[in-house]
């Protein structure tokens, strides 16, 4: 079992803050500080350019793919990190594609994070007016599943409600059609247990810097079932994904399995600061954490709606049909969460009415979600969120 009191005092956790947000932005690990400037001044600082040999920086893309791995039920070797989420997408994306030649129809929802139908929307227009992105309700997403598809892409949580989808039947019922299939792990990776292997995935992207507490900007990861990866053909074909990088030859082959999804140089700091995160996540069982995260959210869901009539549900009530995040909806989201975070409760907004906390068990307990429910109430029922400073829209919300 996971002692869940061990893990919350391995973050540095302001004092007076509870952090509901980690969903978008995960807090820093103790541990974090001294890994990257051990980094930075032992191996950057003294060992320079040889410390890509002397420090095994070309092999940690890999490394720490296989401990993330283990979180998301991937093959080992068979999970790559490096570059932005949306690199990652448009390397799955495009491979699927050069899987279909015959078909020209990418199926996706509108639950789906808009970066991702942004990434698909540029690489279709390259390849030709031919090509269609459609995009579905979520929960249409299976009746829209048929032999004129070639890609189904889909976040499995739902970054607004947590609404969370059936990645073995719909990769079941895809397949069946001749449908490749890419999935976000995005609010899956360090949410809930994931099981790639176990649901037959083709491709899988995701961030880390979310529940996996990389640090903003943190890299992100791809994964390719073993079937496929000595064919995918990677549309960025990047110099650190050639068969024989050093070898310098002006043609591209692509490398063996896994390393051919390998793009540009690693960001090495991000990965030290990744590597202290996983130190926390490689003591963490998975089912424990989704139980416990189930139980908080429940929690948290009873509480408001005892406390705050004004609040609305917008999260699935079933806990095994959600991620680790409840959303409630009220019109005047935005001035509301400004000044719940101005209490210290740190939540997200998401246009037009969306109220998104997220719950971690890693750093979130029992008396975390009672001290939230409390300062919620206050500010609801009192409607201490009507004021004019808590109106004005920041950059990020």
């Amino acid at each position: 079992m996971t002692d869940f009191a061990a893990t919350k005092a391995m973050f540095d956790l302001p004092e007076g803050m509870i952090y509901l947000d980690g969903n978008s932005l995960g807090p820093l690990p103790k541990a974090t500080k001294d890994r990257v400037s051990a980094m930075i001044e032992d191996e950057w600082g003294k060992m320079l350019i040889t410390g890509w040999n002397k420090a095994g920086w070309m092999q940690q893309p890999g490394a720490i793919g296989d401990r993330i791995g283990r979180l998301i039920g991937a093959e080992p070797g068979h999970v790559m990190m490096g570059d932005t989420l949306s690199i990652k997408v448009y390397q799955a994306v495009a491979s699927a594609l050069e899987m279909t030649p015959d078909r020209r129809v990418v199926l996706s929802d509108n639950g789906n994070f808009p970066s991702d139908l942004y990434i698909v929307q540029g690489l279709l227009k390259s390849l030709g007016e031919d090509y269609e992105l459609r995009v579905v309700n979520p929960e249409d997403v299976a009746d829209n599943i048929t032999d004129e598809i070639a890609v189904l892409m889909l976040t499995e949580v739902d970054y607004r409600t947590g609404r969370k989808h059936d990645m073995k039947a719909l990769t079941e019922l895809a397949q069946a059609q001749g449908v490749v299939t890419v999935w976000d792990l995005a609010h899956s990776a360090g949410a809930l247990p994931v099981d790639l292997a176990g649901c037959n995935a083709d491709f899988a992207v995701g961030c880390t810097y979310k529940y996996l507490n990389s640090g903003p900007g943190g890299p992100a990861f791809i994964y390719v079932a073993p079937r496929h990866v000595d064919s995918a053909r990677p549309a960025l074909s990047g110099w650190l994904g050639h068969e024989a990088p050093f070898a310098f030859d002006l043609d591209y082959r692509p490398g063996n399995g896994i390393e051919r999804m390998r793009v540009g140089t690693p960001p090495m700091i991000q990965l030290a600061a990744l590597g202290a995160s996983m130190d926390i996540w490689d003591q963490v069982d998975m089912q424990a954490l989704r139980a416990r995260s189930i139980a908080l959210c429940d929690r948290f869901i009873s509480g408001v709606e005892a406390s705050c009539p004004a609040l609305t549900l917008a999260s699935p009530r079933d806990g095994t049909a959600r991620g680790s995040q409840v959303s409630f909806a009220f019109e005047h989201g935005y001035a509301a969460m400004q000044a719940l975070i101005a209490r210290g409760v740190i939540g997200d907004f998401r246009a037009p009415t969306t109220m998104r906390f997220g719950f971690t068990p890693l750093y979130i307990d029992e008396g975390d979600v009672d001290g939230a429910v409390a300062i919620i109430a206050d500010v609801m029922n009192n409607q201490l969120w009507d004021k004019p400073e808590y109106k004005i829209r920041a950059a990020v919300t």
